[in-house]
């Protein structure tokens, strides 16, 4: 199995084009036999759950059966077609699942990993399903946490990423360790905070919390590839 988490720029005058993707990849990709999940994602301008759409940014998350299956889609496909014709840049993480505890539209995508000694750059997809009476208090309390994580020893980068505006949301962050990751989750006060809320007021009605091993970085987002000269 291969993840690949793929973040595409358009330029402004090309915004409709992008929406349209949302309608039109749908199809190519539930055609694909060899793409067992995927998600057409939206994205937030900062790099964790966000309510301001960034309509410039928008991502492809997909579970492939093996590289082969996902180097076929890279170099041939009609979306990847399409993102060479209308953005200007694009930015594809491949990953093993490490780890993976939750649901995701009812699915298992990653299988059911438990890998227990990791080693090396790690990265780590936090996605919930909003309960709609409990919006006002999610929105309330996660800015606290996205406004430390970028400064937390060990973080590479993070996107906000989102199925739906609000109620939909994501995060998928990579760092050095998993110690740093375990550092930031385990001993910040206010990602400590957030979590005992999440349990006590009950706020998701799904949720997903999956880690990965990094296989590859390909291309460039906001000018740079983020893995550039971190050993894999």
């Amino acid at each position: 199995m291969i993840v690949s988490l793929t973040i595409v720029r358009y330029r402004k005058s090309l915004i409709p084009f992008a929406l349209l993707a949302m309608a039109v990849h749908r199809l190519p990709l539930t055609l694909n036999r060899k793409c067992t999940f995927w998600k057409l994602l939206g994205s937030g301008r900062n790099g964790t759950f966000d309510l301001q759409p960034d309509w410039q940014q928008w991502g492809l998350l997909a579970v492939w059966d093996n590289r082969g299956a996902f180097d076929e889609f890279y170099n041939k496909s009609f979306i990847h077609s399409w993102w060479n014709a209308f953005t200007t840049e694009k930015w594809t993480i491949l990953c093993e699942p490490l780890q993976s505890h939750g649901k995701w539209d009812s699915k298992d995508p990653f299988g059911k990993p438990d890998t227990k000694v990791i080693n090396g750059p790690v990265a780590v997809l936090t996605r919930a399903t909003i309960r709609l009476n409990k919006i006002k208090s999610f929105w309330a309390n996660v800015d606290s946490v996205a406004n430390i994580m970028a400064d937390a020893p060990g973080f590479i980068t993070s996107f906000g990423i989102g199925e739906a505006p609000v109620y939909r949301q994501a995060t998928f962050s990579i760092w050095k360790s998993i110690d740093d990751v375990k550092a930031f989750a385990y001993t910040s006060k206010e990602h400590a905070e957030v979590i005992k809320k999440t349990r006590n007021e009950n706020w998701y009605s799904e949720e997903l919390f999956a880690r990965f091993k990094i296989v590859n970085s390909l291309g460039t987002i906001n000018g740079k590839n983020p893995l550039k000269g971190i050993e894999l």
